[in-house]
């Protein structure tokens, strides 16, 4: 069985962050390391083949997931612990940068349902397109009232949402459009569009909770287009994501740019979470953006959460993060070509073409180095 192990490691503690060139060498040694990598021994003898790995190293350590074939999650852990371990310690810079998580991410809801169905009536239907339809569907109580309780499973997740505001760090209550957080009034707020605190927390949480969901997702899309070789266009798989970016450019979304996607993504939700955003550095990050926030939109959706004053913090979090909202034009193809023309000279309109995504827009933005453009072509 396939399992997709998230694995965090940090630099050691008390020593300064790393600078853009530390970064990119982290990256290029911990690849090095797992390109060497083909199977893992794992417990009593048994094979664990690693699939694929991506590498998003930020400031203060990085983020690995990587993709194994294992007999049981525990194997997968087990396994990909023991190589993370050998590769930090084989090289001389990262020997003391710490795991500090190991782990196989599983949304419990799917999870149980996954074992309760398994070889049973209810087992999860074999056409990729239904069960998505499922897992996007509102859960329901079940027929005898006790096997399923939406109401408590609302309030759960509600619960985690709000416990999981506060890892949003790089944003405050104020930027979801929130009152103080002692209920006192912001200056120079909108009394008529202004929302809780709660609310603001509410959809704070509900980014960071699907933050996962959306990476896990994205790594199987990657996955589907490797294992067949194909772009988004000629997919006959199941997507998740990849096939809600610009349709235009679909014949173009292959293996290679799909996990530049996938490597945005992350560095992105990184720097969201652990203070350091400051602006979208490129067209890439704006359209990682738009599919966080339909995520985080689902996921609330899903158990019942998104009411008025939700909905109205994630829209005034948008608001304030995104600088424009020209990418948009890109779902529009009578708007193909607005950059290059006069009028997009005018109106100082960055570029926009495929090949552009992931050149920052000026110096002082951030691309992650493995997804930054080296030529300006759309694949390196």
């Amino acid at each position: 069985m396939t399992y997709i192990v998230t694995v965090d490691i940090s630099i050691p503690t008390g020593t300064p962050e790393m600078d853009p060139l530390q970064r990119a060498g982290a990256v290029a040694l911990l690849e090095d390391g797992f390109d060497s990598v083909e199977g893992i021994a794992g417990p009593e003898g048994l094979e664990v083949d690693v699939l694929d790995s991506i590498v998003a190293v930020y400031p203060g350590g990085a983020l690995l997931k990587v993709c194994v074939d294992a007999s049981a999650l525990e194997f997968a852990e087990g396994a990909v612990r023991a190589v993370v371990g050998e590769l930090l310690e084989r090289s001389e810079l990262l020997v003391d940068w710490s795991v500090d998580r190991c782990e196989v991410e599983l949304h419990p809801e799917g999870a149980r349902e996954s074992l309760a169905a398994a070889d049973g009536p209810d087992v999860p239907p074999a056409d990729p397109e239904v069960r998505k339809a499922r897992h996007n569907e509102r859960p329901k109580v079940g027929e005898d009232g006790e096997e399923y309780d939406a109401e408590a499973k609302a309030a759960e997740v509600r619960a985690r949402m709000l416990a999981l505001a506060t890892e949003l760090r790089s944003f405050p209550p104020s930027m979801f459009g929130a009152l103080g957080e002692d209920g006192t009034e912001l200056e120079d707020a909108d009394y008529d569009s202004a929302v809780s605190p709660v609310d603001a927390a509410l959809a704070a949480g509900a980014l960071v909770y699907s933050t996962d969901i959306l990476v896990d997702e994205l790594f199987e899309d990657v996955q589907a287009l490797a294992e067949d070789d194909t772009t988004v266009a000629e997919c006959k798989g199941h997507l998740w994501h990849l096939e809600d970016l610009p349709e235009r450019y679909a014949l173009q979304y292959g293996t290679l740019f799909a996990r530049r996607f996938l490597v945005t993504v992350i560095a992105m939700t990184t720097r969201c979470t652990n203070g350091s955003f400051q602006q979208l550095g490129c067209v890439a990050e704006e359209l990682a953006l738009k599919l966080l926030l339909n995520a985080a939109t689902v996921s609330l959706d899903t158990f019942g959460l998104l009411d008025d004053g939700v909905k109205a913090a994630l829209d005034t979090f948008a608001e304030n993060v995104y600088e424009d909202m020209d990418f948009e034009w890109l779902y529009d193809d009578s708007m193909d070509g607005i950059d290059e023309s006069p009028v997009g000279e005018a109106l100082r309109i960055a570029p926009m073409s495929i090949g552009s995504w992931f050149t920052p827009f000026n110096e002082g933005r951030f691309v992650h180095p493995y997804a930054a453009d080296e030529s300006g072509d759309a694949e390196r």
